[in-house]
């Protein structure tokens, strides 16, 4: 079975200076944002070009804790994509703030920016991107209204760590653009812990004390509260294993954008560009292919039925997402609707992630590929 992801292989990359540092926070026994997760928060914030980089629990606290640092009230609008994962939208709702969805572009699966101007109202207090299966959206090119209008931006970067912009001349990477950028260390991510982790990042020296302090129940000092924050620290045995993996994380991300070129000349090879659209790289953009996401033009049921054939010929695949986020059921409160964003809903009925990881092979990556064609043969 050749999985669409296989962790396995690059974990014997790091196994021994893994263990060994394992060996070495026990050894410590300095659990709790220990030493390790300062080192680590400096790595980041070298990496990203100079900030303040804030670890926690998890992807899904660090969208939390960076809404509460803008000190927003119930009912102010948060405008975000439908086509992401649950967490997205579930952090807003849960803060009593309401979610107003923007349609995506069919090329790049990324929120339409143009769309997002048309959805601003004198409520809009936040524009919450996410930079979706491991590439950037053009923020850059709205930035200057928003911020004129009082709009902060909240980057979502779960799925793009090391993905960059060239924009007039300037390297910027996710996350480190708009006001605060959030990140996941779920293990399946391109940098992913051993269990959860999260992080924020944010250029203001106000926003990283705001967010430390909300990590560890709104205390600056242990024991006295200035506020109500959370319970969200990032281990310091998590951060111990991330820095050894963050030395490795340029080389994965190049390793796989060839695995996502090579794919793209396969298809090309099999004359399967007019049945199954490649992902779009957007100008300027560095796409670190955290999934290697495809459309289908077929009609509806199509894309089920492939995903079952690999399935039966031993190529493991994901569906991401096969319901908008503006039709779950959790959000039917929010009037959402079919039809509503149906860029949107047709990318649930036709996309499919196909296996890409550090370590996959040309030879599993022409199976996968061949496979395809047969199934558009029969």
């Amino acid at each position: 079975m050749l999985p669409i992801l296989d962790l396995k292989r690059s974990w014997k990359e790091i196994r021994e200076d893994t263990l060994s540092k394992i060996a070495e926070v026990m050894d410590s026994q300095d659990f709790i944002l220990g030493s390790e997760v300062g080192e680590f928060e400096r790595e980041i914030e070298s990496f990203l070009g100079g900030g303040h980089a804030v670890g926690c629990a998890s992807g899904s606290d660090a969208l939390v804790l960076a809404l509460m640092a803008l000190d927003l009230n119930p009912g102010d609008e948060v405008i975000t994509t439908p086509f992401s994962f649950f967490a997205t939208v579930s952090c807003i709702t849960r803060l009593g703030l309401n979610p107003v969805f923007a349609d995506v572009r069919p090329d790049t699966y990324n929120i339409d920016t143009d769309e997002v101007i048309k959805k601003i109202t004198p409520r809009t207090k936040v524009f919450l991107p996410v930079h979706i299966f491991g590439q950037m959206t053009p923020i850059e090119s709205i930035m200057p209204e928003l911020n004129e209008r009082g709009i902060k931006t909240i980057e979502d970067t779960a799925q793009s760590l090391g993905s960059y912009r060239l924009t007039n001349g300037s390297k910027d990477y996710a996350g480190a653009i708009g006001d605060i950028g959030v990140f996941s260390f779920f293990p399946t991510k391109n940098l992913g812990a051993a269990g959860d982790g999260g992080m924020m990042f944010t250029k203001s020296t106000e926003f990283g004390e705001r967010l430390k302090k909300l990590r560890v129940h709104g205390a600056k000092k242990q024991y006295f509260h200035d506020e109500v924050g959370l319970n969200s620290r990032l281990d310091t045995l998590q951060a111990a294993i991330l820095r050894i993996k963050l030395k490795k994380l340029e080389a994965w991300n190049k390793a796989r954008r060839e695995i996502a070129r090579k794919y793209n000349e396969l298809f090309k090879g099999k004359d399967l560009l007019e049945k199954v659209f490649i992902p779009a790289e957007s100008q300027g953009n560095y796409h670190i292919y955290h999934q290697y996401v495809v459309k289908l033009n077929a009609p509806d049921g199509k894309r089920d039925e492939l995903y079952h054939f690999l399935s039966e010929h031993g190529i493991g695949t994901k569906i991401y997402y096969p319901l908008s986020l503006h039709l779950q059921k959790c959000f039917e409160f929010i009037g959402g609707k079919a039809g509503d964003f149906p860029v949107c809903e047709n990318l649930t009925k036709s996309v499919l992630a196909l296996p890409i990881f550090p370590g996959l092979t040309e030879n599993e990556q022409e199976f996968v590929v061949e496979t395809i064609s047969k199934f558009f043969k029969k």
